[in-house]
């Protein structure tokens, strides 16, 4: 029934404008437009609306995750621009932040200016 339809992810902000730098100008996702209720942007084909939300609390696990090529230099580049990788004390990851899972994924975590949990991960 929805195998032949788009996927859009939601992402809740606090801060339009905080969230729109780093959506848009840190990890350079595509602006599509903005309004008073929400920034869509663009990531290889699949929308992703950032809505604005006066209060919540973010969620504990990873909201949205990338699938790259060579995590360790996305890992780097990211770093290299500011961006903070989580430290989870029961995993084991290397010196950059990055697990490998049992099935051989390595996944690497970090947080939105909301502080949204979320993941790049190579498999």
């Amino acid at each position: 029934m929805l195998d032949d339809c788009s996927v859009m992810g939601f992402i809740p902000t606090k801060d339009a404008a905080k969230a729109r730098a780093f959506y848009v100008d840190l990890l350079g996702l595509t602006l599509v437009s903005e309004d008073p209720f929400a920034t869509e942007v663009l990531a290889n084909g699949t929308h992703i609306r950032i809505t604005n939300v006066p209060d919540f609390t973010p969620f504990s696990f990873t909201l949205l995750g990338w699938r790259v090529a060579d995590i360790t230099a996305s890992v780097a580049e990211m770093a290299s621009k500011g961006v903070a990788f989580e430290r989870y004390p029961r995993l084991e990851q290397d010196a950059h932040g990055i697990w490998t899972a049992p099935g051989g994924a390595r996944i690497a975590w970090f947080k939105d200016p909301d502080g949204n949990t979320l993941s790049l991960s190579q498999h």
